[in-house]
């Protein structure tokens, strides 16, 4: 019997926020980025095994992770 299995990781861009960046000062755009680990069976995605937040800024190319609490947040704030 052959059994097919992996992990796939998919990258999704989320709405961003405008925030001011802590590395460079500016208020600028920021991109949200969601990037989850998924395993798969006979390449069909299964189940979810991570998931990871990560906040860039448009300016100086600055990279934070956040959690998913901080996550949440962003997206109720109008």
């Amino acid at each position: 019997m052959l059994l097919l299995f992996g992990f796939k990781t998919v990258h999704k861009a989320l709405p961003g926020r405008t925030a001011t960046c802590p590395h460079c000062g500016a208020f600028i755009h920021h991109l949200l980025e969601e990037q989850a680990t998924r395993f798969t069976l006979f390449f069909i995605p299964v189940l979810t095994v991570s998931r990871k937040y990560r906040i860039t800024c448009t300016n100086c190319g600055h990279e934070s992770s956040i959690s998913a609490r901080q996550k949440r947040a962003l997206e109720l704030r109008p």
